[in-house]
């Protein structure tokens, strides 16, 4: 499985940004997927995630209410949707894909496929 994030940018603090996540290969294994993130100096921190059937959504306490999570299963593509951002929402961004078919996790330990990453600038 590969994973390709796209929609990273500069933007200004209080718009918006929507980031993009299309999977390819053995795609029929992949269950839950996820959004992590990583400023300079600081740990991986988790974004949000979505389960398989993509009617269950977690978040992390910081973006909880500004950013949203879907999947579009026919497309095998998720997309996180970052709305009124902060300075403090600069990273890169990081989807990953859990290949157990239950489950919404939460730690970045429990995925098994991981894109690029994809740089995520807002400007105060």
């Amino acid at each position: 499985v590969q994973l390709q994030a796209f929609g990273g940018g500069l933007v200004q603090a209080g718009g918006s940004l929507r980031l993009s996540c299309a999977a390819s290969g053995r795609t029929f294994s992949i269950g839950a997927m996820g959004w992590f993130r990583q400023a300079p100096g600081r740990e991986r921190e988790f974004v949000a995630a979505i389960n398989w059937s993509g009617d269950i959504t977690y978040y992390g306490g910081s973006v909880k209410g500004r950013f949203t999570m879907s999947r579009e299963k026919a497309k095998n593509t998720v997309l996180l949707q970052m709305n009124s951002l902060k300075p403090e929402d600069t990273a890169v961004y990081y989807c990953a894909a859990d290949k157990g078919l239950f489950g919404t996790p939460m730690n970045e330990y429990e995925y098994d496929y991981w894109g690029q990453g994809t740089q995520v600038t807002v400007s105060s």
